[in-house]
């Protein structure tokens, strides 16, 4: 029995126009046009029908009347979904301005009956499995022309007709859309004929129908024969006076004279079919872009929206959208950029021969008068407004999985609304609220649904606060419902979820990713089962690294404990096991590895550095410092008595981190190691305080002499200073580790320099530009050489520094430097060479070390040519034009511009050499 949807009014149909021609009236539309829905809105005002009959699953018609909620607004759409398979689904969009919805909406309101008369769901979900074009679970099901069905591999090979494409290359367009705009959404109806449109496209329908048949759609003769079905039955309930909404497609299959009832009851016979449900759920403009309901492949939804809501003026009413978005962009925008900007859209149309500006010629006044001719606020305005981010709206009484129910529940309580743009979030979890906003996202992710991806939080890194971005999009309605299986609750679903795939996982490091998740997101009840499973798996797990990769997330969980209040003495356990196992077994499994094995264990490595500086301290245990180590372990491979042990346990050292070192030192020292895992294992240590420099330039020089073999040597390279960020600014700090580096790379052999290049490229290459610009500065002037003394030629320098200082740059920072400090004379008589104080004026305070003019000497005994309190400058020398001594220092002369060493006599005047010129001149 048919379901008639009609709404509470109690008006009754006006009659019909006399003038309006014999009934069924089909109207052949194109779906989501707003053209086509003004046409439909028309033609139904005029004719009056006494039933409507719209293209769709017929089980929808029970949730017809709820398209006259106030609480209903679209885009919204029918979702149909096999009752014991959710993930099997298929949707039907309807926006604003589809014909479709108006038809509907027509008829609510005119308390005319409304019916579905496409395929019924229970068969097209049948045959979209039946034709082996099934797809992922959630995924829309949009077919060519409203069914809500995809065609398969097979269907887009016969799909070679596309009508507004054969239509608009009749008439001499080479767009398909820019066809159909002319001709029919540019059109004005105003006083015209409501059905000319229609009998217009039904004749050219027919005539694309009588050459090409069914286009391809192989599956469009069998809904043809039940639309015809449905309509016999409508036409002898109400007669003639039946208006039918449909795709102009099948306008010419239901026009004339019909074939048999019993030849199209033969074409229904023995399809499959499925037990489905529907229901309405909310769509977005942006879901209508990327593929359309109805195959109509509608670009710009928001531009199609504006044209059915705009009243009068499109274009002027756009432009003034325009404006508003831009000025809250804070671009500058006025009313004369509006009028310049439709001035220009409308002449555009008419150089092109078109009768009303489209979105073409709008798009291209936009960027050139409101967005001075760039496309980056043109973006922001196709993406805010030619798209637009609408998020539907559907009204309680939809019936849903309780599951949804509860979310929806959840989601008012927590005040997190759906919202179809992007949204960021920043939770601190130590505010309820925010807490329980995050155990709902962990949760709903957990059981497939997205809605929130995590992000970076501004400002802390804390464990307590988390960062989350927001966006709700319409398949995960089909999440919902699909997870509807585990649970009526999101708590009772997720804490199921998480027991299963518990009961069900292989590898270790999914059990403890998802012992992670049950902690985030607050499942008591499944941790204790994720807890058990975790523990049998990791006692018969021997490969270290599967031990390795489960390691981090068990150390990252243990930080919850405190900010979420869970207790974690169950998983500081097991993490303190997994800890220990790796710490005997990493050592024998670094040695034969390839390169990309050695590449992956580095990786673990680091991994397991940094689980084990968390898990440290929740297994309470000491912390050795740089002093329980010796700077040098020792001669040969073995480590030294004071050093770690063979099982990588140190004397005098306690606790997993203690044990942990000794893995790395034994990593280090063994040559059998792959040599991006011991410099790995090197710069580890160096950087916890556990590796002295020289023993670092020890193990370098080791790794880098000219035995090895040039690959390993790049590996150990790669290994010690690559990788990590801020690995380049070791070599920068400490020249005799560049001058290693440096040696050993111009002393590698031509034919193996080819092979180590890559390597090499990729470790420096990772660097900041700012750190390959000063290694390059310092490896042009020549680094210091090994053991840390100066090249042979080079004066002694800071590292990082030039080999001298630069006089004329020194005297320009001075009187910054007194005016802040506030130990100096006024700028102005200091700022220049050979400004004097003015009579009268005392001496300046002494300055700290550092502060004297480069070049200007001091006495001998004085560090850095500065005075000190009262003791007087050299006799005979004049006074210095900077008068920098301190009060009680009598100044009576000053030496030659050379500088002196503490404690030592004066050295007669040196000459600048002419390459110190064209070096600080190349500086």
């Amino acid at each position: 029995m048919t379901t008639t949807a009609t709404a509470p009014s109690g008006t009754e149909p006006p009659a019909p126009d006399a003038r309006v021609p014999q009934g069924p009236w089909l109207l052949g539309v194109r779906h989501h046009g707003p053209g086509s829905a003004r046409a439909v809105r028309d033609a139904l005002d005029a004719a009056r029908p006494r039933a409507v009959l719209v293209e769709g699953p017929p089980e929808g018609d029970a949730l017809l009347p709820l398209a006259a909620d106030p609480q209903m607004r679209p885009p919204v759409a029918l979702l149909a979904h096999v009752r014991d398979d959710p993930g099997r689904a298929a949707f039907w969009p309807l926006a604003e301005f589809s014909p479709e919805w108006v038809a509907i909406r027509w008829a609510l309101a005119h308390e005319v009956p409304v019916r579905f008369i496409d395929l019924p769901a229970a068969h097209s979900l049948a045959l979209r499995d039946e034709e082996g074009t099934e797809e992922t679970a959630g995924t829309e099901e949009e077919a060519g022309d409203g069914t809500g069905e995809r065609p398969g591999a097979a269907d887009l090979d016969a799909l070679a007709v596309d009508p507004l494409a054969v239509l608009a290359g009749a008439a001499g367009y080479d767009d398909p859309e820019r066809w159909w705009e002319d001709m029919v959404e540019h059109r004005d109806g105003g006083g015209g004929d409501p059905f000319a449109p229609f009998d217009a496209v039904a004749d050219a329908m027919g005539a694309l129908r009588q050459e090409y048949g069914d286009g391809g759609h192989r599956r469009d003769p069998v809904r043809e024969a039940y639309m015809r079905i449905q309509l016999r039955a409508a036409k002898k309930e109400f007669g003639d006076e039946v208006a039918v909404v449909c795709g102009a497609w099948h306008v010419p299959a239901l026009a004339g004279k019909p074939p048999a009832l019993t030849a199209d009851r033969a074409l229904l016979k023995g399809l499959p079919k499925v037990r489905a449900e529907l229901t309405w759920v909310p769509w977005t403009h942006r879901r209508l872009a990327r593929r359309s309901g109805y195959g109509a492949g509608i670009d710009s939804p928001g531009w199609y929206g504006h044209l059915f809501g705009a009243a009068d003026r499109p274009v002027v009413r756009w432009m003034t959208k325009v404006a508003g978005l831009l000025r809250e962009e804070d671009r500058p925008v006025s009313s004369a950029h509006v009028i310049e900007a439709v001035r220009l859209a409308e002449s555009l149309a008419v150089l092109r021969g078109r009768p009303l500006a489209g979105l073409t010629e709008t798009t291209d006044a936009v960027r050139a008068v409101l967005c001075d001719g760039s496309d980056v606020p043109l973006s922001l305005v196709h993406d805010r407004l030619v798209v637009g981010d609408v998020l539907g709206e559907v009204p309680d009484g939809a019936p849903v999985v309780p599951l949804q129910r509860d979310l929806t529940r959840q989601q008012r309580t927590l005040r997190l609304k759906p919202e179809a743009q992007d949204r960021e979030l920043d939770l601190d979890l130590r505010k309820d609220t925010d807490a329980a906003r995050s155990r709902l996202l962990h949760r709903l992710r957990l059981l497939g649904v997205d809605w929130g991806e995590r992000a970076e939080t501004r400002g802390s890194t804390g464990t307590f606060r988390e960062g989350w971005r927001l966006r709700w999009e319409p398949e995960l309605s089909v999440r919902v419902a699909e997870a509807g299986i585990w649970g009526t609750t999101v708590e009772a679903a997720a804490t199921a979820k998480a027991q299963a795939q518990a009961a069900s996982a292989t590898a270790l490091a999914d059990i403890t990713a998802l012992a992670e998740r049950c902690l985030l997101a607050g499942l008591p009840d499944a941790l204790p089962v994720v807890m058990r499973a975790l523990a049998d798996r990791a006692a018969l797990d021997s490969d270290v690294g599967h031990l390795a990769q489960a390691l981090p997330a068990l150390a990252r969980t243990l930080r919850y404990g405190d900010v979420r209040g869970t207790d974690t003495a169950a998983l500081t356990e097991v993490a303190t096991g997994l800890a220990e196992r790796i710490c005997v077994g990493l050592p024998p499994a670094c040695t034969g590895l390839d390169g990309d094995g050695a590449a992956e264990m580095r990786g673990h490595v680091d991994a397991v550095h940094t689980a084990v500086g968390l898990l440290d301290g929740a297994a309470q245990d000491t912390d050795t410092t740089a002093a329980d180590w010796p700077d040098a372990p020792g001669d040969g491979p073995e480590a030294p008595a004071d050093g770690p042990d063979a099982s990588g346990a140190g004397a005098g050292t306690t606790g997993l981190r203690g044990r942990w070192a000794g893995v790395l030192w034994r990593l280090a020292e063994r040559e059998a190691v792959a040599g991006v895992v011991r410099g790995r294992a090197a710069r580890l240590l160096l950087d916890d305080g556990r590796l002295g420099e020289d023993e670092a330039a020890r193990l370098m020089g080791l790794a880098l002499s000219a035995g090895t073999v040039p690959a390993d040597a790049a590996a150990w390279i790669e290994g010690f200073v690559g990788g990590a960020a801020g690995s380049g600014m070791l070599l920068i700090h400490d020249e005799r580790l560049l001058g290693l580096v440096d040696t050993w790379l111009t002393g590698v052999p031509p034919d193996a320099f080819t092979d180590v290049l890559p390597l090499l490229r990729r470790t420096f290459s990772a660097y900041e530009p700012g750190v390959r610009r000063t290694l390059g500065e310092l490896v042009r002037r020549g680094p210091a050489a090994p053991g840390g003394r100066p090249a042979a030629g080079a004066e002694a320098a800071a590292p990082g520094f030039g080999p001298a200082l630069d006089p004329g740059r020194a005297d320009a920072v001075l009187p910054v430097l007194h005016l802040l400090l506030g130990i100096g004379p006024r700028p102005e008589a200091t700022a220049l060479p050979g400004a004097h104080l003015p009579p009268g004026t005392p001496d300046a305070p002494s300055a700290p070390d550092g502060l004297s003019r480069p070049g200007t000497p001091g006495t001998p005994g004085t560090p850095d040519g500065l005075s000190t309190p009262g003791t007087p400058d050299a006799p005979g020398t004049p006074s210095t034009p900077d008068a920098l001594s301190t009060p009680g220092t009598q100044d009576t002369s000053s030496t030659p511009d050379t500088p002196s060493e503490p404690d030592t006599p004066s050295e007669p005047d040196t000459p600048d050499r002419p390459d110190d010129h064209q070096e600080v001149a190349a500086r």
